[in-house]
């Protein structure tokens, strides 16, 4: 079975920072790629960032760029979510998804910042800024 876990997240000061980590088992990692989204009460499902493992190539949505930094550990089948320059934000839940890496490199198969592009996914990490 693929199975996904979240962990790192918590409650941080505005400014400050959070690592956010993944472990993903039940899958060839270095063939996909695995993305953060996050989801405020409420709200839909956000796109953050995604990294395909193949080749590393990274993507951010403009909201967390030059603030967040995505990487990947094939040898640990872990991609970790750096968080720097946090802003006051409503409560969110931090998911990181895993889909083929090819199709994301390709920019195939849909919307990449698309949760439902995505097949895999964990049960989310909690988020909190305090301003």
């Amino acid at each position: 079975d693929v199975r996904l876990v979240e962990a790192g997240g918590g409650l941080a000061q505005a400014g400050g920072s959070l690592a956010l980590s993944c472990v993903v088992s039940g899958i060839t990692f270095q063939e996909y790629a695995v993305g953060w989204f996050r989801q405020a009460p409420g709200k839909e499902h956000e796109g953050v960032s995604w990294i395909v493992n193949e080749d590393g190539s990274t993507n951010y949505a403009d909201s967390v760029k030059r603030r967040f930094t995505i990487s990947s550990d094939n040898a640990k089948n872990k991609v970790y979510l750096q968080m720097n320059s946090l802003t006051p934000e409503n409560p969110a839940v931090y998911y990181c998804r895993a889909t083929w890496g090819r199709m994301v490199a390709e920019n195939g198969g849909g919307d990449r910042w698309s949760y439902l592009y995505w097949d895999y996914w964990g049960q989310g990490t909690q988020v909190t800024v305090s301003s």
